[in-house]
């Protein structure tokens, strides 16, 4: 079979959750503990460090992967969903998971495993822990896929866990209030396991709620937004940021969204927590500027897009992948800090989000700013009909606002038109769900 044929095979084979959402959402561990004995327990073969949260555990676990590798360790990222490529999600020092290897894995595998009709994160996730094993990684980056106790990432015992924070997502799987979805992410804490709390949001009910986990354990936690690690923070003229330190040191990170300060401030309190640990505060005080060039260069060293993306300028398009209510906040904010003469926004969502309260949150952009919406709908079974966006979009925007809106059924045709509307210092963002940054970045690969 070829890669293209594997991979349909996979998609087709096991369930999904980018195509069909909620369906592909097994509960328990049972076809983990079975994929992971059959294949040996590969994640006893080394360190792991494990990332939780509902908002911001991608760049978060990108950033802490990109700062060890710098120090010289050979090192294992695992990462969902992915953008253009299936590969995206399983990593060695920046680089994916070879085609051939995803074929030999199905082909030699697939008796053992279609009897117990896995999902495809179960799969996937047994595939990434055996490659790391494979490739004698020091320690493997591993981000949780869906909530946290129940996820099939959680069968490991890593030396930090890290929860960068909770917001309402996926309610229908994981409880409807923030105290219920921060017990799912808490099962992620092991006992004696230090764990980093990202962002509490200054919710006590979410607080008490690690903070029980923890007790229960005997596991040390730290609040990263209870310490001052960073006192300010600006964009900078590369699209970046640069962020002053408690004590006076200054960091340059490429990383641009405003949402990015509090995750700054989670991997500071990491690497704080890691250097605890002798293994490696060997290796970090050995690579003195890791932790610089880990922020400077992140997307360089593991390959993370689709973070304020910078895609060209004259006009400036930026796309960003955040996806639920707290996601749209941070973007909100971002666009409305902008300098430009015109803002312009392409913008589609999946059928499982909040779509009226997040175009709540664009009106604000409507009543201050005044924009043009090119909405739209990503190529996803779950996409949310770009009529439905529209008609939501009408409603709720003031009628005597500065706005337009054009309907789309495809991103690349939405982003098309508004880069041919726009003049060269205009802003035209691109986002609203992962699925739509996804299209985007695919055609202009084809386009290319």
């Amino acid at each position: 079979m070829t890669y293209e044929q594997i991979i349909d095979y996979l998609y087709h084979a096991a369930p999904l959750f980018q195509n069909i959402g909620a369906g592909a959402y097994k509960e328990g561990l049972d076809n983990t503990l079975a994929l992971d004995e059959h294949f040996n327990h590969p994640h006893r073969h080394y360190r792991t460090i494990h990332v939780a949260g509902t908002n911001g555990k991608g760049s978060v676990s990108h950033t802490l992967a990109a700062i060890l590798q710098q120090a010289g360790l050979r090192v294992g990222l695992y990462t969902s969903p992915h953008l253009k490529d299936f590969r995206e999600r399983i990593r060695v020092n920046g680089k994916m998971i070879p085609k051939e290897r995803v074929i030999e894995f199905v082909e030699q595998e697939r008796s053992f495993f279609e009897p117990l009709s896995p999902s495809f994160f179960e799969l996937t996730t047994a595939l990434a822990f055996k490659y790391f094993a494979e490739c004698e990684v020091d320690v493997a980056v591993i981000e949780v896929g869906l909530g946290g106790r129940l996820d099939c990432t959680n069968i490991i015992t890593p030396d930090l866990s890290v929860i960068t924070n909770i917001s309402m997502d996926h309610t229908q799987l994981l409880g409807n209030t923030l105290a219920a979805i921060a017990r799912e992410k808490a099962g992620i804490i092991k006992a004696c396991v230090p764990v980093v709390v990202g962002e509490t949001g200054g919710n006590i009910d979410v607080r008490d709620v690690f903070m029980r986990r923890a007790k229960d354990v005997a596991a040390p936690i730290r609040f990263a937004d209870e310490e001052p690690w960073v006192v300010q923070s600006a964009p900078n003229s590369d699209g970046g940021r640069e962020y002053a330190l408690f004590g006076g040191t200054r960091l340059k990170a490429q990383l641009g969204g405003a949402c990015q300060r509090h995750n700054t401030s989670t991997i500071l309190c990491a690497i704080d927590v890691l250097m605890q640990q002798d293994y490696y505060s060997d290796v970090l005080l050995r690579h003195p500027q890791a932790l610089r060039e880990g922020f400077a260069d992140v997307s360089g060293i593991t390959g993370l897009q689709g973070r304020w993306q910078r895609l060209q300028d004259k006009p400036l398009v930026v796309c960003d992948v955040g996806h639920n209510i707290a996601g749209i906040q941070y973007v909100t904010e971002q666009l409305l800090q902008q300098s430009c003469k015109r803002i312009r926004i392409v913008f589609g969502m999946v059928d499982d989000k909040d779509y009226r309260g997040a175009l709540k949150l664009l009106t604000d952009i409507v009543k201050q700013r005044g924009a043009d919406f090119y909405l739209t709908q990503p190529s996803s079974a779950r996409a949310l009909p770009v009529t439905t966006l529209a008609q939501a979009a009408q409603e709720l925007f003031p009628a005597n606002a500065d706005f337009s809106i054009t309907q789309h059924t495809s991103v690349y045709d939405a982003y098309l038109t508004a880069l041919n509307d726009a003049d060269s210092d205009d802003f035209v963002f691109v986002g609203g769900s992962c699925y739509v940054v996804a299209d985007l970045l695919s055609a202009l690969d084809t386009a290319i």
